[in-house]
């Protein structure tokens, strides 16, 4: 299935329009954003893409709720964000899990936080442990995994409450290039699996394409959506599309922008 038949009618679940961050005050204030405009719909995977400092993390954290912005107004579900969602689950670069917790009692920490019953939190959390392929691992503490194993373990994480929304800043840019393309294979199936509408940060232009129905690709600061690039390859994507005629004219179209504009990093 491609990626236009997947989305074709599905409504706008995220909007950003005229958006505007700037930080400091004075004579050291810096915009980071510049009038952001985009609209993503409901179970769509979106790549974001651009140079360091571009504000990338930034727009993340906006739309997570996590940080307040000057100008502007973004929506999730036709409501304003205001400050943190139940409805968002957040992957790191990192995957911030507690050294002294289980895997499982990592996995859980949201339920704590929130209120949520324990007996269904804990049903959910074998079931996200399956999800992501570690089960068996639940009573293990972080350091007996690998770097690839604790970011899917928080994944599994983000995903407990069950979130409508998974943004994603640089999950697997701490990772060696096979695990990486190993962990682009896995975040796929969960993704098309779970019907999450998906928000990742990277500076992959290959992950980027490989992941996403689109990739934003983003200006140098103040950032702004320089493009808006539709990835209409059929799913389930295979490693080895990244080797097609087709994969390679969206790289192209991509990278065009940033040998214009500056490289990426």
């Amino acid at each position: 299935m491609s990626a236009s038949d997947r989305t074709s009618g599905n409504p706008e679940y995220i909007q950003v329009r005229r958006l505007s961050k700037t930080f400091g005050t004075g004579s050291d204030r810096t915009m980071a954003l510049a009038d952001i405009n985009f609209s993503i719909a409901k179970g769509s995977f979106v790549s974001i893409v651009g140079p360091s400092g571009c504000g990338k993390s930034t727009l993340l954290r906006i739309i997570a709720g996590l940080l307040g912005f000057d100008q502007g107004e973004v929506s999730m579900d036709g409501q304003p964000v205001v400050g943190t969602r139940r409805d968002v689950g957040m992957v790191f670069q990192s995957s911030i899990l507690l050294p002294w917790r289980t895997i499982l009692d990592n996995v859980l920490l949201p339920a704590e936080v929130l209120g949520l019953s324990a007996s269904e939190a804990a049903a959910r959390a074998s079931e996200l442990l399956a999800l992501v392929r570690l089960t068996g691992f639940e009573h293990k503490l972080p350091h007996q995994l690998s770097g690839g194993m604790q970011q899917r373990a928080s994944i599994a994480r983000a995903l407990l409450h069950d979130p409508k929304v998974l943004l994603m800043d640089e999950p697997f840019g701490a990772l060696d290039a096979m695990t990486r393309e190993q962990m682009n294979l896995e975040l796929q199936r969960i993704w098309l699996k779970s019907g999450k509408t998906v928000v990742l940060i990277t500076h992959s232009i290959s992950e980027a394409i490989f992941l996403g129905d689109q990739v934003f690709t983003m200006s140098a600061r103040p950032g702004s959506i320089a493009q808006k690039i539709a990835v209409d390859l059929p799913r389930p994507r295979a490693i080895g599309v990244t080797n097609s005629t087709a994969f390679g004219q969206i790289a192209e179209e991509v990278r065009a922008h940033f040998n214009h504009a500056g490289a990426i990093d």
